[in-house]
């Protein structure tokens, strides 16, 4: 039955790396595979594996694909009234070194776009920013990449890490902490990367302390917020912990190198403290609010805010519970609001929004159907059966591999999310198989999502989205090649960190 139980994975490594479809179209038929194989090999009644398609696809709806649309919309609108302009114009002007540029940029700010919004949104503005300041397009789209991958797991406001704690009924928390502390290495050292892929090992001379301070001011306060407020403020403390001491750092201690000077320094620019807080409003909106709303008393009172649903008609079905005042309607409101007091009509707004969804339609088809298809795989005992022969194959080093899996997902399906989504529990069923306590379940169930990181950066979608940001089409060869010089000793790493941390628990 392994074979079977794989079957659908198997399709998606096929269809996107070797038919070279785009996931909106391939996973509907992963999808199909799955029905089908639940039905007939795994006889799963036909009511259960339609009721389980259906929570499935309404999981995705929300708050998944409510998390994307409220942030897709908060970035095009901040675009829409100028705001972003002004936020390039600013990080610009700190440094006129194109490797502190990359750190504050790519790093930084690019980090910041990734934890708020994710979904290749990073990628392509970081990238695009990078070749406006001067860095060739080859060079901003890698350490774009690089930059995006290292925290892909906290994008779109933690969605990935929490939508497999829901998969896999681990405390948020938990997941959160334990992905931040196997995420730690790779945080620390990717600056350090961004920049040797960048300009080879010279592009470090005179930018250590700089690239300590990036990576250690992002991961220290990644750390203490995923273990206190979880996933969706982690690596948005993270990033702005680090952008803002890599700033400080960039106007105290200047780097004048003339290899890496820009050619092209607006010396006049200028704006005033209400125009960068305009500017900024809706990013500084949605982290009040999340704060806010992040404390246990008004968490409780919100989570009384929702709707159970018995949908599912399996032995082990239990009601799906719906929370509506959560992070999908924190970051649409703060849209709003700011949109509102950056003068924004109501008819701009909502032709920004209608523009948006318009856009992210491949999306949903992707998300929902891969949602579909993880649950039924679930459901129906085929990730149990391949877990079960993977386990046999690998025994105890199974840990091992774990972030291993976790990035192939992520390489096929182009998110972290998506993998967290098809693959979570395999590895909860695999960590089972090997007699793991819980808190070690939840550990490699954590190795997937840091997986994910990894993966993320040989993603061909990920890689396409950063081509077609700096208008070089052509160079998935070259970005493709760097790309897997990191991932191959990343991976390695995090194998050994999943492996040795589990007896450390």
């Amino acid at each position: 039955m392994f074979i079977q139980g794989l079957a659908p994975i198997l399709w998606l490594i096929v269809a996107l790396s070797v038919l070279k479809l785009p996931a909106w179209k391939a996973c509907p038929v992963a999808l199909i595979i799955s029905f089908i194989i639940a039905n007939q090999c795994f006889e799963m009644p036909l009511m259960d594996v339609a009721t389980g398609t259906l929570e499935g696809a309404l999981m995705a709806i929300w708050p998944i694909l409510g998390v994307i649309v409220s942030a897709i919309f908060a970035y095009n609108l901040t675009v829409h009234t100028g705001g972003m302009e002004k936020i390039k114009d600013m990080l610009s002007s700190v440094s006129t070194d194109k490797r502190m540029l990359i750190l504050i940029i790519a790093w930084g700010f690019g980090g910041f776009l990734e934890c708020m919004s994710g979904f290749g949104t990073a990628v392509a503005i970081g990238a695009s920013m990078l070749v406006a300041v001067g860095v060739t397009p080859v060079g901003a789209v890698i350490v774009s990449l690089l930059s995006n991958a290292a925290m892909s797991s906290y994008g779109s406001v933690g969605l990935p890490l929490t939508t497999l704690a829901k998969l896999t009924n681990f405390d948020p928390l938990q997941i959160a902490s334990y992905t931040a502390i196997q995420l730690s290495v790779m945080m620390i050292l990717m600056p350090f990367i961004m920049l040797i892929a960048y300009g080879g090992m010279k592009a470090l001379k005179g930018m250590i302390p700089a690239c300590l301070v990036g990576g250690i001011a992002f991961c220290l306060p990644s750390l203490l917020a995923a273990a206190t407020l979880g996933a969706s403020l982690a690596g948005i403390a993270g990033a702005v912990c680090s952008m803002s001491a890599l700033v400080v750092y960039g106007k105290k201690f200047p780097i004048h190198d003339p290899e890496y000077e820009i050619d092209d320094y607006n010396e006049n620019f200028s704006i005033t403290p209400s125009e960068a807080i305009r500017a900024w409003l809706v990013f500084i909106l949605i982290f009040i609010f999340l704060i806010g709303t992040s404390i246990p008393a008004v968490a409780d009172v919100l989570k009384t805010v929702n709707t159970k649903i018995m949908i599912y008609s399996g032995a082990d079905a239990a009601p799906t519970t719906f929370q509506w005042i959560t992070t999908p309607t924190i970051i649409f409101i703060s849209a709003v609001l700011s949109g509102l007091i950056n003068n924004a009509s109501i008819s701009d707004m909502i032709n920004v929004l209608s523009r948006t969804v318009k856009t992210l339609i491949p999306t949903f088809i992707t998300i929902i159907t891969i949602i579909a298809t993880a649950r039924i795989m679930g459901y129906s005992g085929m990730t149990m059966a391949v877990a079960t022969t993977t386990v046999a194959v690998t025994g105890t080093i199974y840990p091992f591999i774990a972030p291993l899996i976790g990035s192939i997902g992520a390489f096929i399906t182009g998110s972290a999310t998506s993998s967290c989504v098809l693959l979570s529990k395999l590895q909860v069923d695999s960590a089972v198989a090997i007699g793991l306590e819980q808190d070690a379940q939840a550990w490699i169930a954590a190795a997937n999502a840091a997986g994910s990181c990894v993966g993320k950066i040989i993603s061909p979608q990920s890689i396409a989205i950063g081509a077609a940001a700096v208008g070089a089409f052509g160079i998935e060869g070259q970005l493709m090649k760097v790309a897997v010089k990191v991932y191959l000793p990343f991976i390695l790493i995090m194998g050994c960190v999943v492996y040795f941390g589990q007896s450390m628990l």
